[in-house]
């Protein structure tokens, strides 16, 4: 079967857009606290360059976050912890400064307690969110869409937290986890509505992290910048993240062509650029990149992603399919909902010049590794052995990018 791709040219890009940058040090420094934090990987992977017809593909692989396989984390942690730090009344600064490991901070906020984390999701966040409120002896309320795998309830209750199957959409998940907001409850969504955006625009800058991880990865490889993005879009939360990069007010900086990705049944950003404004895609949506099955964009990401991308591409489930095999004969653990991204290289129908560098963000691993391996036909273990070497140095067991404190091999929860 011929794999479909809608490629959409967004009307309302502005070519002159500009995004002043983050005040402070940013989320990095945060991330650097926790267990486990290592950039991760960078791969230069030629056999993807000759399939798309381009000079060179970048593969950023966010299979591997905390032992999470996704890279959710990065948004889940640093917009909880922001959210604790108001709860508590502190000067983030000064709060920042009196610890420097997670049983400190998990001290700092025993005055909270008992309290709990909430969250929808289609797997990869709430499980972030799970994991970051077992680590700080937060209890965790997970709301997912029917139709979610058993392998991602049984990986959200593997942290500890509570699993509701919600009888609808992700977007009736959302719902009805913001009906947990309360003094013993902080709900940590990726998507925002009237009255809740300061969470959602946390997660959209904990996202940065990868970029920061990125700019010093092509500096330690001698690598150019990219010359066009290839981002998976669900609610908008990570596209805005990297259009607050590619797009920052910062001289020097490059302005790649931003591509964004979803599923023909979902493609809540594609019909909003149509519109002009947000509109809600009905469900059900039933791809198999269960984290792009959203309905309606964030209204905190849309005016930041509207104004930077150029294209829109609604693809169906076999470019996700053709992205994760793609990704595996290179030794990439590309799940769905990431793999997309590749899978377009693949039914490219831009005209991008012979010598383009592109980058691709695989953005999760295996999280149903059994539907992964029967769409590879080989096990998420197997692919993962065969990992090349970072772009920016070193192996997967040694990592030469400055900062990183721990090794970069795989770990055995998201290799499996």
């Amino acid at each position: 079967m011929t794999a479909l791709v809608e490629l959409f040219e967004n009307p309302g890009y502005e070519a002159q857009f500009r995004i002043a940058p983050d005040a402070g040090p940013g989320p990095q420094a945060f991330h650097r606290r926790l267990p486990g934090y290592c950039p991760s990987p960078l791969y230069d992977v030629a056999a993807l360059a000759t399939a798309g017809g381009v000079g060179r593909v970048l593969v950023k692989d966010e299979s591997d976050r905390f032992g999470l396989p996704a890279f959710k984390m990065l948004g889940a942690s640093w917009a909880s912890y922001q959210a604790l730090v108001a709860r508590l009344e502190a000067d983030p600064a000064s709060f920042f400064a009196t610890w420097t490991t997670l049983d400190e901070l998990a001290a700092l906020v025993e005055p909270l307690r008992p309290l709990d984390l909430a969250t929808a999701t289609d797997g990869n966040h709430g499980r972030a969110v799970a994991r970051f409120a077992r680590w700080l002896g937060f209890g965790a309320r997970i709301f997912v869409p029917a139709g979610t795998t058993a392998a991602r309830i049984e990986a959200i209750e593997g942290e500890g937290a509570s699993c509701t199957v919600v009888d609808g959409t992700y977007d009736d998940a959302v719902a009805t986890a913001a009906k947990e907001a309360a003094q013993d409850c902080i709900v940590v969504s990726d998507t925002s509505w009237p009255g809740y955006d300061t969470v959602p625009r946390d997660i959209i800058e904990g996202y940065t992290t990868i970029f920061a991880e990125l700019d010093a990865q092509l500096a330690a490889a001698g690598l150019p910048a990219p010359d066009v993005v290839l981002v998976p879009i669900g609610v908008g939360a990570l596209a805005a993240a990297v259009a607050r990069f590619y797009r920052g007010d910062v001289e020097g900086r490059a302005r790649p062509v931003l591509v964004g990705i979803e599923p023909t049944t979902a493609a809540c950003m594609q019909a909003s650029a149509r519109a002009g404004r947000l509109v809600e895609v009905p469900g059900p949506h039933r791809s198999i990149m269960a984290g792009l099955n959203c309905g309606e964009a964030s209204p905190v990401a849309w005016p930041i992603v509207q104004p930077s991308y150029e294209w829109f591409a609604a693809v169906d489930d076999d470019v996700a399919r053709d992205g994760m095999r793609v990704l595996a004969a290179s030794g990439i653990v590309g799940g769905e909902s990431g793999a997309c991204t590749a899978g377009l290289l693949t039914t490219w129908a831009l005209d991008l010049p012979t010598d383009a560098v592109v980058l691709v963000l695989s953005t999760e691993g295996a999280t149903d590794p059994g539907f992964y391996a029967a769409t590879v036909g080989a096990q998420p273990r197997e692919i993962a052995s065969r990992a090349p070497a970072c772009a920016a140095g070193g192996d997967r067991t040694v990592c030469s990018v400055p900062g990183c404190p721990s090794p970069c091999r795989p770990s055995s929860e998201t290799a499996s």
